[in-house]
């Protein structure tokens, strides 16, 4: 027996109620981009890390530079309450996302975190912004 099947496969039912779940809380660069290239950008998307000198050299075309230390109450107010937002971070190796996420979630916003950060979507091949 592999390692791979030694501790038994989730039930079908259960696999479907975990995925699903995972989906309510993350997105991809590439569902990201495709939206962006539809024109259905019904979400906000933050660079939630970095600098500002850093967005301003690379960042992904739409996205807008908030750091999750930044994120208030009052910061957020200038969205409605029922906007989504989407935030990524530098990659597979930064919790900057997740950091982001857990703020929104608290401060009631619904929230996604894109998988794979700068390094996914440069590994995808897509462009990057640069300037404000």
């Amino acid at each position: 027996m592999s390692y791979v099947s030694e501790i038994k496969a989730a039930s079908p039912e259960d696999a479907r109620v975990w995925f699903a779940k995972r989906l309510t809380l993350e997105t991809d660069c590439a569902d990201v981009h495709a939206a962006m290239n539809a024109n259905e950008m019904d979400f906000v998307l933050l660079q939630v890390v970095g600098q500002p000198q850093a967005f301003r050299q690379r960042h992904i075309p739409g996205a807008l530079h908030l750091p999750h230390r930044e994120m208030t109450e009052q910061r957020m107010s200038q969205w409605p309450k029922d906007q989504l937002f989407v935030v990524y971070c530098a990659g597979p190796h930064c919790n900057g996302a997740e950091r982001a996420a857990l703020k929104l979630a608290e401060l009631g916003r619904p929230v996604k975190v894109m998988i794979g950060g700068i390094t996914g979507w440069e590994d995808e091949g897509y462009a990057f912004a640069t300037g404000e």
